[in-house]
């Protein structure tokens, strides 16, 4: 085969959405080594050097699950029980564990630690038929909006190497703009699903918290932490939550409710209507900052309009204390997370530092913590301090509560709710080297994960320097149906121009 024709099958193939490879893999018109060939060998030209989105790629693996499924397919097995995701390569964020892969949350304290079992997501995607395809970079712990603070270096926006792809889940993001796979896990404890899904221009869903299981994933703040898909359209992200959640007896948080099939209710409702006639969005002037950037402004606003055009009715909406969500996230994220990182201390796994006493032991492993994990280990340490818990951490839950009483005083009179994703589109690395200006960039995000409450993030236009922007839309507790539902609608009528990441730097 030559040159040209090996392109343009590599091209025909990681083009695809991942419901159209599903549909090539399940017609024979494509074998799932095929496919999963496809996808290594763009990360192997475009990835290391260039984007940095993988950690570790986990090509023999891929490849002996791609194998096996080719063979169920030929045996005759029934197509519907090689599962939701058949032959459709995932990426997975190096915070969730997966058998055979090093799990290292993206810090070096864990660099090298393999894991010893498969987080509940990570069996659900394989055991659907999905083949993982390698672990994706993040900021250090999940803690960082940029993807600048992880120990194996910063993720590129694949539209312009010179910006930021976002975090923490920068890496699931990028990889997925970059075609690099077609589906990935990212997790979401302040917007790092929805954030870098906006910088990115894809679609990301934080789900209901509790919606999927926590088990086996590396956990930040477990209070807020919530592992959702990351993808380049409304039906291939319905299709992954289709898979991802469902209850855990293994996680005490975990909602015993039934799986609900996404997909189905899209076709059921604007499939057959073409409208979104009947439903209620709110708009909370409290809650969109007038300081949002120009582009992002108009490109709110002009969402505004499609959803008003396919027969939406847009009502006002009050969250007053919704100005209180970024100081209660600053207290109860690192205080959460101070408890949570007390376990690396290189005593049952990660490195451990070489020295006498089991003080210095403690003292030296941890200094392998980067800058940002130890300022948010101190200052949640200090916040849960004796004679501060009252003042500070007591206090930020109590002012979490009535976040979460104006959600739902808001949706008494509306289906969900929508605002910008992000103030502005991704920056430049090293923009915003005050740690006070990064954490206003979570600003939009923050809330609904202090509240618990479902939101998508998804493609509203372009910056005048062609940059993506997000629009995120809230939903009610449990109701992703009718997030997915208007955000389809709002995919296939809202007219903007479809456009792919530029990848500069291997042009």
């Amino acid at each position: 085969m030559t040159n040209v024709k090996i392109t343009f099958v590599l091209d025909y193939i990681i083009k695809k959405s991942a419901l159209e490879l599903k549909e090539s893999f399940l017609s024979n018109e494509l074998t799932a080594e095929q496919i999963t060939q496809a996808f290594l060998d763009r990360i192997e030209k475009l990835d290391k050097g260039h984007i940095n989105s993988f950690i570790h790629v986990c090509a023999d693996l891929a490849i002996q699950k791609a194998k096996l499924l080719d063979q169920r397919l030929i045996s005759g097995e029934d197509k519907a029980k090689l599962g939701k995701l058949a032959g459709i390569p995932l990426g997975i964020k190096d915070l969730i564990n997966m058998i055979g892969a090093e799990t290292t949350a993206g810090s070096s304290i864990l660099k090298g630690h393999k894991s010893v079992y498969n987080a509940t997501v990570t069996y659900n995607a394989i055991a659907d038929g999905a083949i993982p395809i390698g672990k994706l970079n993040l900021d250090e712990f999940a803690m960082g909006s940029s993807n600048e603070t992880s120990a194996f270096g910063p993720c590129k926006n694949p539209w312009d190497t010179s910006r930021v792809p976002g975090g923490s889940s920068g890496g699931s993001a990028a990889a997925v703009a970059a075609k690099l796979c077609p589906l990935a896990f990212g997790t979401d404890t302040g917007g790092s699903i929805r954030q870098p899904a906006a910088y990115c221009g894809l679609v990301g869903m934080k789900p209901t918290y509790g919606k999927v299981s926590r088990y086996g994933i590396v956990a930040f703040a477990s209070s807020l932490d919530q592992a959702g898909p990351m993808t380049r359209t409304v039906k291939d992200n319905a299709l992954l939550l289709e898979s991802m959640s469902g209850y855990d007896s293994k996680d005490s948080t975990s909602i015993n409710v039934p799986r609900e099939n996404y997909l189905d209710y899209i076709k059921a409702n604007f499939e057959t209507k073409e409208s979104l006639e009947g439903l209620k969005i709110g708009i909370a002037k409290d809650f969109v900052p007038d300081n949002l950037d120009a582009d992002t402004k108009e490109a709110f606003d002009n969402a505004v309009k499609v959803l008003t055009g396919l027969g939406a009715e847009i009502i006002e909406v009050s969250l007053p204390r919704i100005n209180y969500s970024l100081a209660c996230y600053y207290i109860i994220a690192p205080a959460e997370a101070s408890s949570n990182l007390s376990r690396f201390d290189g005593i049952r796994f990660g490195n451990r530092a070489d020295t006498q006493d089991l003080d210095s032991l403690y003292k030296e492993t941890r200094h392998s913590f980067g800058e940002e994990v130890t300022r948010r280990i101190m200052l949640g340490t200090y916040a849960l301090s004796s004679g501060y818990y009252d003042a500070y951490y007591k206090k930020a839950q109590q002012a979490r509560s009535l976040i979460f009483d104006d959600f739902k005083t808001a949706f008494e009179t509306c289906d969900m709710i929508i605002s910008p994703t992000t103030p502005a589109p991704a920056f430049k690395f090293g923009e915003k080297s005050d740690p006070l200006e990064m954490y206003l960039s979570d600003v939009l995000t923050v809330p609904v994960n202090l509240a618990g409450l479902p939101a998508l993030s998804l493609n509203a236009g372009y910056s005048a320097d062609g940059m993506p922007i997000g629009l995120q839309m809230i939903g009610k507790a449990l109701d992703e149906k009718t997030l997915y539902n208007a955000a389809f609608a709002f995919e296939q009528k809202s007219g903007i121009e479809s456009r792919e990441a530029s990848l500069e730097a291997v042009a």
